[in-house]
């Protein structure tokens, strides 16, 4: 019996359980307000940075290795079925390697904090969401070119309609993210009140990004069922045998 479709739930789990402890942790050490901070935010000093470092990278990987059985998965239907068209190849191969992107920049924002190396903290959050976005709108339209075969019209309908919400959602958080900075007037982000300015921009942005990581979550968690019927054997290894000639 093949295991395959548990990962996916592994990988929604992983990541949930990782946000919401790195969020309690840091309000129980009072390094955040409990008031919405942004996750990254959270996890910006130790000893909840160091813990929240190691499970992103466990997660960042179980995500590639699902990206990479949806990919195979895609490949494997093309071959039993070449009438679903060649461009299902292509935009199976782009998205393979948007949703890699999208694992690196994940990587990058859990090992890289804001307070530490602000660019290369960006750049890694605008990867992830970014790269992941264009990830799911490729999936979602893969879905619907898949359809019937290796899947059904209402999981077309709601990887699409997640796409459209990570869509809005990353530019709420980038436009009301990039406004809170510029009107912030307070000394510490990680400790934003209201009187500091640009709070109803930070909300919006904070809990923009919450709930955008949620769907992501949940986007990874419909492939649960479509990978009941994968299984993946071990990795075929060739032993070159090879002599030595030893001479005086």
């Amino acid at each position: 019996m093949s295991f395959i479709y548990l990962i996916p739930v592994a990988v929604f789990l992983l990541f949930q359980i990782t946000f919401l402890g790195t969020y309690i942790a840091a309000v129980l050490q009072g390094h955040v307000v409990p008031t919405v901070p942004y996750i990254s935010d959270a996890a910006t000093y130790s000893p909840e940075s160091c813990v929240f470092a190691q499970l992103i990278n466990m997660g960042s990987i179980l995500l590639g290795i699902t990206i990479y059985i949806r990919y195979r998965q895609i490949q494997q239907l093309y071959s039993h079925h070449p009438d679903l068209g060649s461009l299902l190849l292509v935009y199976n191969k782009i998205a393979f390697w948007f949703g890699l992107a999208s694992c690196l920049g994940i990587s990058i924002v859990g090992n890289f904090q804001e307070t530490n190396v602000r660019i290369v903290h960006f750049t890694g959050a605008f990867c992830c969401f970014g790269s992941g976005t264009v990830y799911f709108w490729l999936q979602a339209l893969i879905t619907y070119m898949a359809y019937p075969i290796a899947s059904t019209k209402l999981y077309a309908h709601i990887r699409l309609g997640m796409s459209i919400c990570c869509t809005i959602l990353f530019i709420l958080i980038a436009v009301t993210g990039v406004m809170s900075h510029i009107l912030f007037k307070g000394e510490n982000p990680r400790q934003w009140y209201p009187s500091d300015g640009g709070w109803y921009f930070h909300v919006i942005s904070s809990i923009s990004e919450w709930i955008m990581s949620t769907i992501f979550c949940f986007y990874i968690l419909t492939f649960t069922e479509e990978f009941r019927d994968v299984r993946l054997d071990h990795p075929e290894l060739t032993l070159i045998s090879y002599s030595i000639t030893i001479t005086d």
